[in-house]
C-alpha cells in the first residue's frame, strides 16, 4: 500500500468543489410529477454522492415515505411545487446525519409556518438565505480538513512504511470523523431546544384562537 499525500489532499478538495448545491432560480417554475421530480435531483446532486453513476439521490419510495413519515406535505393532484422541492433538498443534506424524528422536528416549524406562504417570507427565501454563505463556508471547511490533514501527518512518526501510512490515514479519518461526531450532538442538542420552543409557540397559538373563537 503506498498512498500519494498530496493527491490524497488535492483529490479531497476537487471533490468539495464538484459540490454543486441547487439555487432556488433552478428550481422549475412549473409543477412536477413524481418522476420529473426524481430525475431532477438526480442531475443536480449526483456529483455530491459518493458513487455518481451508481447511486440513487431519490425514490419513488423515499419520497412516499417522507410524506407517510410527515416530513413532506402531500403532493397537489400528483404534482409537486417548488416548494416541495427546497424540503426535499432539506431532507436530503440532512438524512444521512440526522433521524427521521429530528428531521421532523427541524422542518416541521417551516412547514406548518413557510410551506405554500403567501407573506414576504416563503420557504426559497428561507432556502436561498441559509445557502448564502455557500462558498465562505467551504472555504472554511478545505481550511479545516487542510489543518486536521497536516495534523495527522505529525502522528506515528515513529513507525515506517506501511504502518505510518495506514495509521496517519486513519488519524486523518478519525479527526475528521471526531468533528461530525460533536457536531451531531450539538445538533441534537440544538433540536431539542428548537422542538421545545416550536411546541410553546403552538400551544400559544391554539390557545391564542380559541380566545379569538369564543370572542
Amino acid at each position: 500500500m503506498t498512498l500519494d499525500k498530496d493527491n490524497l489532499l488535492e483529490s479531497i478538495m476537487a471533490s468539495l468543489d464538484r459540490i454543486n448545491n441547487i439555487k432556488s432560480s433552478d428550481l422549475p417554475n412549473i409543477d412536477l410529477y413524481m418522476d420529473q421530480v426524481t430525475t431532477f435531483m438526480q442531475n443536480k446532486l449526483k456529483n455530491s454522492s459518493r458513487n455518481p453513476e451508481e447511486d440513487k439521490i431519490l425514490t419513488k419510495t423515499m419520497i412516499n415515505n417522507y410524506a407517510k413519515d410527515d416530513l413532506l406535505p402531500p403532493p397537489v393532484k400528483k404534482k409537486y411545487t417548488r416548494e416541495h422541492m427546497v424540503m426535499l433538498i432539506f431532507i436530503y443534506y440532512s438524512k444521512g446525519l440526522l433521524s427521521i424524528s429530528d428531521i421532523r422536528t427541524m422542518l416541521g416549524p417551516l412547514t406548518d409556518r413557510y410551506f405554500d406562504s403567501k407573506g414576504n417570507i416563503d420557504l426559497c427565501t428561507i432556502y436561498d438565505e441559509v445557502f448564502s454563505m455557500e462558498e465562505e463556508k467551504t472555504r472554511e471547511i478545505k481550511q479545516d480538513i487542510t489543518a486536521k490533514y497536516e495534523r495527522s501527518k505529525l502522528t506515528f512518526t515513529e513507525c515506517e512504511g506501511e504502518d505510518k501510512e495506514i495509521l496517519q490515514l486513519f488519524s486523518f479519518i478519525f479527526m475528521l470523523g471526531f468533528d461530525v461526531y460533536t457536531k451531531k450532538l450539538l445538533i441534537e442538542k440544538l433540536l431539542d431546544i428548537y422542538g421545545d420552543a416550536s411546541s410553546k409557540d403552538e400551544k400559544k397559538e391554539e390557545k391564542s384562537k380559541k380566545g379569538r373563537d369564543r370572542s
